[in-house]
């Protein structure tokens, strides 16, 4: 997140951008709006979301929070498939390879993937890096670096984090290079990031989160602060980033700060469930929200 100029209006315009909200989607494309769960918990420093992934069932969940917060439980859901509570497992802040708490620019997590046996992968902004978390008591340890990681944008690298059906990780920074006009999709194959395929940067988004969806797929959900509130947008392709399709696009103020991404099949069709950022701000909610996808 571009969080010192975010906050600052946030801070001015952010009872105006709550009022906004409506209680039901505002979108355009061919994604349709089934609910909104706001989630609270007393336990301090909650909220602040920026990655979301679930079972295949669509239930349990992993969260995490941009202030190096994981976070596992279930969502409980009603006949038609919306969101009614969140029943949290664990909550633990992520350490570095001495044990000690991540504080400061080295805390500042924002892409989260789940492979196929369990095994979690955190992509970090303030100093551009990917991790894998240690199991069993074990300890994480990084993955190898690429050398475009130390030349992103400033508070705006790896936002995104996937990993496909054979545990081929993706990350894709917050915005472009600077003098460039789309976003490169990085790929970890044999010990080294290549660059899979690029997307072009439309319309002022900035990325907040990739999934790759039981269909195998690429989604990527992006955001657009205006000033006044959110705009979100969810786009899909193929896995070379061809055949692009924008699914969903929201008017100012129809959610909060989506930044989490996770897509699944409910057993009838295709579903994207998101989670928004609050930034640790009273005016603003940890959102869940559901859309039916098109197939």
């Amino acid at each position: 997140m571009i969080r010192t100029l975010l906050s600052a209006a946030l801070t001015a315009g952010g009872l105006a951008s709550a009022a906004l909200m409506p209680a039901s989607g505002d979108t355009r494309g061919g994604a349709t709006y089934l609910g909104t769960y706001v989630w609270h918990e007393k336990w301090r420093n909650f909220g602040g979301f920026s990655a979301l992934k679930l079972a295949a069932d669509g239930l349990a969940f992993t969260t995490l929070s941009d202030r190096s917060t994981l976070v596992t439980g279930h969502l409980v859901r009603d006949a038609s498939g919306v969101v009614t509570a969140v029943e949290a497992d664990t909550h633990v802040w992520l350490r570095d390879r001495g044990g000690r708490h991540l504080v400061g620019e080295r805390a500042d997590s924002e892409g989260l993937a789940v492979g196929s046996d369990g095994t979690i992968w955190i992509s970090f902004e303030g100093i551009a890096r990917v991790r894998q978390e240690g199991r069993d008591g074990a300890l994480p340890f990084l993955l190898p670096n690429s050398p475009d990681f130390a030349r992103m944008r400033d508070n705006a690298s790896l936002e995104a984090l996937a990993v496909d059906a054979d545990d081929v990780l993706y990350t894709i920074p917050e915005l472009p290079f600077r003098g460039e006009d789309d976003f490169p999709v990085y790929r970890l194959r044999d010990g080294a990031w290549d660059i899979a395929f690029r997307i072009p940067q439309r319309d002022g988004f900035a990325v907040s989160d990739a999934d790759i969806g039981p269909d195998g797929r690429f989604y990527i959900l992006e955001r657009d602060f205006t000033g006044l509130g959110f705009r979100s947008r969810v786009r899909r392709m193929h896995m070379d980033g061809s055949a692009e399709e924008i699914l969903l696009t929201t008017q100012t103020g129809t959610h909060d700060n989506l930044e989490g991404l996770a897509v699944w099949n409910d057993g009838q069709s295709l579903r994207a469930t998101m989670i928004a950022d609050d930034n640790l701000r009273f005016f603003q909610q940890t959102e869940i929200v559901d859309y039916r996808l098109p197939d």
